[in-house]
């Protein structure tokens, strides 16, 4: 919820910024477990415009960082425009399982469209990986490629962006941008290198932004940053040409809202600082009692460049007769904006529009008989008469009053998109109208979606199928309305699901570095290794029962079956198959490693899950980790998985080898 900020004769001795000032996203707890993550991502700039983020990326190493290893250096170009990232956070994310046909899908769902020209977004250590970016407009539409903005590639390792972290490499790795795909792409040989960055502004409102991450070797991480620019909104108001002070001041979003309120100073001057550069906003002022405003009461101020102009106001003495009334709703709500008219004998007519209280006040009205109405909101019919008729005496001063109208909401149809009892954001929803027309919009982070101000008749409603995700029911609904809301018209999805487990040594303690072999439902069998948590995954399958065999390295043999069938129904959960081992009899003399010190999970160089190719590049502490995985996965001791194939081949077990490579830049502990 957006809360006013009210400041009550407070003067603003600053001036107005001559250039707009920069400022890092921030982050609200990161929640969840792996394959079901999220957070909200807010904006430092006002209005609050907040996004809510939903994962579906796998655990270990990923959270909210603290951004005190690693950060955007004000010598990159992102920097230079928006300020060094230094101690802001950031958030580090993973594919939904370390192959590359299992990528993560994060969407970040705005709460109201962002304006173009004033926020950026950066992805970190793109290298042994790729990142697919899709964002939508407030129709639901897709941006292009011209629109999402892409300023270019970096590396802030780099020398050539001093005041950067102090990476391990050369910092030379940077990412290619592929317009035709929209797709981010790390080096061709998918070495794992640090730094390799790119920065996007958008040139169009953005409603929804999704990333689609992929692996392609190693077990890579990325980073997102998000950054605004900020500018102040400024301005005066007088009265009879004298400064006004304790006059109230609000400033008013595209929906009508009033998101802050402020006092003039003594000096009459009001400021509301560090709004979104780039978007559009609404200033206006409420008249005290016995002031009308001389002018409009309500200015449009445009951030388009910084500053912006003033928004300034008049006030004077209200001249007999007055004439006044409000435009509300029958549900209590006040309608501001909207535009009144009234007709004068003489035939002229006078206009102005009701203030965020839905007030409206004529002055010096003249003698003779009159009439009043509004400019009606197309989604409202009027509850009563829709025009309001109005006698002033000659010599008349006492004022008339209560020249309401009462205006009543067409009915809405809503609905919400989910999978797996968790909400899909950043859906595209169609509306088709009686007459064929079509409306559009996005769902937002709780998956709702809604159209208002319908009439009777009959609809229809079409969603489309969000990457990640596959249907599982009908993506179109036919609706009658009738006069009254309808809601409860969902849609639901199904999430790529996996085939997941555990593997367990003697005694519980889980084993890294075992391979496994899945084969998923009419498909060709599929490598997977134990991560140093023991667990492995296979994902992005679909609907079937799969077959997971184990082989169990030397010194080892399988307590139970070596090969499992389980099922997923490919629209909730993962299908589990673990797998315990015990020590095996000794059988002779044996020269592979057995359990203990060189066994699975020690060993020499490979590649486990640590800090491979693709991997991240040590990092900062996790402010919100997830649960309680391994922290982090990019910069902690980890392990790499290297699978022997002719090892699986030969049928002789598969001895994964894997290696702790220190990173020296990332904190251990998560931030409270």
């Amino acid at each position: 919820m957006l809360l006013a900020l009210v400041s009550s004769g407070l003067v603003f001795e600053r001036p107005a910024r001559a250039q707009a000032s920069g400022a890092w996203g921030e982050w609200g707890p990161f929640a969840g477990e792996s394959g079901d993550f999220h957070a909200d991502m807010t904006f430092a700039t006002s209005p609050a415009i907040t996004a809510g983020m939903e994962s579906n990326s796998r655990g270990g190493g990923v959270g909210v960082m603290s951004g005190e290893s690693n950060w955007l250096s004000a010598g990159t170009d992102i920097g230079a425009k928006y300020g060094t990232s230094k101690h802001q956070p950031y958030v580090n994310l993973r594919p939904q399982a370390d192959r590359p046909d299992s990528p993560s899908y994060t969407t970040y769902a705005f709460n109201e469209p962002v304006p173009p020209g004033g926020w950026a977004f950066a992805l970190g250590d793109i290298d042994a990986d790729q990142v697919k970016v899709i964002a939508k407009g407030p129709d639901g539409s897709a941006l292009t490629a011209a629109e999402l903005g892409f300023q270019g590639a970096f590396n802030y390792c780099s020398a050539s962006s001093p005041g950067g972290p102090s990476c391990t490499r050369d910092g030379t790795d940077v990412p290619t941008w592929d317009a035709a795909t929209e797709t981010l792409t790390g080096n061709a040989a998918a070495v794992d290198t640090d730094g390799a960055s790119g920065w996007f502004e958008p040139t169009a409102p953005v409603a929804s932004l999704t990333f689609v991450f992929t692996r392609r070797a190693g077990f890579p991480v990325y980073q997102t940053w998000f950054a605004s620019l900020g500018c102040d909104i400024t301005g005066s108001v007088t009265d009879s040409g004298a400064p006004a002070a304790g006059v109230t001041v609000n400033a008013v979003d595209r929906a009508g809202n009033v998101v802050a309120a402020t006092s003039t100073g003594d000096d009459g001057s009001y400021s509301f600082p560090d709004y979104m550069v780039g978007g559009t906003y609404t200033v206006e002022v409420i008249a005290p009692p016995g002031k009308i405003t001389d002018g409009p009461g309500r200015q449009e101020v445009d951030l388009g460049s910084c500053p912006a102009a003033p928004a300034d106001f008049r006030l004077r003495d209200i001249v007999p007769t007055s004439v006044s009334g409000n435009v509300s709703t029958t549900d209590g709500e006040h309608l501001g904006g909207v535009t009144v008219t009234v007709a004068l004998e003489d035939g002229t007519t006078r206009t102005t529009v009701t203030d965020s209280k839905g007030d409206y006040l004529f002055d010096e009205v003249a003698a003779g008989d009159h009439s009043i109405t509004i400019d009606k909101p197309e989604q409202y019919e009027y509850e009563g008469a829709g025009r309001r008729d109005i006698t002033v005496s000659p010599g008349q001063t006492t004022p008339i009053t209560g020249q309401d109208f009462v205006l009543s909401a067409l009915p809405k149809l809503a609905g919400e998109a989910v999978a797996c009892g968790g909400p899909v954001p950043g859906v595209t929803v169609t509306l088709t109208r009686p007459g064929g027309s079509t409306e559009s919009t996005v769902t937002d982070a709780a998956g709702a979606y809604a159209f208002a101000g319908l009439a009777a008749g009959d609809y229809t409603v079409e969603v489309d199928v969000p990457e990640g995700h596959s249907a599982a029911g009908a993506t179109t609904r036919n609706v009658e309305l009738a006069g009254t809301d309808v809601d409860g018209i969902d849609f639901t999805y199904a999430k790529p699901a996996a085939v997941v487990g555990t593997v367990t040594g003697p005694g519980g303690e889980p084993l890294a570095g075992v391979g496994l072999v899945v084969t998923p439902e009419g498909e060709a069998p599929k490598q997977a290794a134990t991560g140093d948590d023991g667990m492995y995954s296979v994902g992005d399958l679909k609907a079937g029962s799969h077959t997971v065999a184990i082989t169990a390295p030397a010194g080892y043999e399988v307590d139970g079956e070596e090969e499992q069938t389980v099922a997923n129904t490919g629209t909730c959960g993962d299908a589990v198959a673990d797998f315990a081992l015990v020590a095996s009899e000794p059988d002779g003399p044996t020269t592979g490693p057995g359990p203990g010190p060189g066994g699975p999970g020690t060993g020499d160089a490979g590649s486990g899950p640590g800090d491979g190719p693709g991997e991240s590049p040590a990092g900062d502490a996790p402010m919100g980790a997830a649960h309680d995985d391994d922290l982090p996965l990019t910069g902690e001791s980890l392990y790499i998985v290297v699978v022997a194939a002719a090892v699986f081949l030969l049928g002789a077990g598969a001895v994964m080898i894997a290696a702790v490579r220190a990173r020296s830049r990332e904190d251990a502990e998560p931030l409270a």
